[in-house]
């Protein structure tokens, strides 16, 4: 397809942004009131359930619905005529890859808001653990969850380091705004990738014990990390993180650049603050 016939993408890509970034806002919130009230932080379902009690929930649902599924079409998008621009080597591959799983773990979540949405939630616990007690029953099933937490730390460590390089800073336009926000933006990156590598992590501990009920999302993560030494704290600080995430999905629903679409006048945040790091070693020379 030629750029022109894929302009539609931005579009679709800016509305998935917002319904990623709204969903990690109930969270946060929902979490760091729960912790601090002494009850239990909860994951992404119990988030979506929470929304539906509210006067305006039904809207929102609909809202986050419309754009998890958005951020999925978008991904898988991205995947097939690699709009992101990896390549078609092995690294450009498993990237590509990613962004696949990613659509489908999306689709997952917006089907869970529409499950809430039309009243059909069972509420018979975690469907995570329901799926790793499925694949620990085959044959290699453990081994096979072990590798399914192997690869979730491997891609949150790809965010912790895509957040401390500032890599990130390549997908975004230089504005006044995505230059003050640079620290929160950093922050909301590094929060993503701890999250995903505390899951990936209860994945292999849950092959390791052969317990399914140690694998779980969002909510499971809370509940270990609240387990541990100053667990109050340290779940109010994946909260913070989160919310910071929230704004980074919003900031890229307004100022992201999707590569293959860029328009060569754009100048990016890297590139502004590259230019801006030589000014300032010039001067000081």
């Amino acid at each position: 397809m030629t750029q022109q016939d894929l302009n539609w993408a931005d579009p679709v890509m800016r509305a998935g942004f917002v319904g990623r970034g709204l969903i990690y806002v109930v969270i946060a919130i929902l979490a760091s009131f729960a912790i601090w009230r002494g009850g239990t932080p909860e994951g992404t379902t119990a988030a979506l359930e929470a929304i539906e009690t509210e006067p305006w929930g039904i809207a929102l649902l609909l809202l986050i619905a419309l754009g998890l599924l958005s951020y999925a079409v978008w991904r898988g998008v991205a995947a097939v005529w690699d709009l992101e621009d990896y390549g078609s080597d092995g690294k450009g591959m498993v990237a590509r890859a990613g962004q696949l799983v990613t659509a489908v773990i999306h689709v997952g979540l917006a089907f869970a808001a529409i499950i809430v949405l039309i009243g059909s939630g069972n509420g018979e616990g975690s469907s995570i653990a329901k799926g790793t007690a499925w694949l620990m029953s085959v044959p290699f099933g453990r081994i096979l969850v072990g590798l399914v937490g192997a690869v979730l730390i491997g891609a949150g460590g790809y965010y912790i380091h895509k957040g401390l390089t500032r890599k990130y800073m390549q997908e975004l336009k230089a504005t006044g705004a995505t230059l003050r926000l640079q620290p929160a933006l950093t922050a909301g990156v590094v929060a993503q990738g701890v999250v995903i590598a505390v899951i990936g992590f209860l994945f292999i501990l849950a092959a390791w014990r052969s317990n399914p009920d140690e694998a779980g999302g969002l909510g499971a993560a809370f509940d270990w990390l609240r387990e541990q030494m100053f667990g109050t704290w340290l779940v109010s600080a994946l909260a913070a993180g989160l919310l910071a995430f929230a704004l980074f999905c919003f900031v890229n629903a307004v100022y992201r650049i999707i590569p293959k679409l860029r328009d060569d006048t754009i100048e990016t945040l890297g590139e502004r603050v590259l230019s801006g790091a030589r000014s300032a070693a010039q001067s000081i020379r």
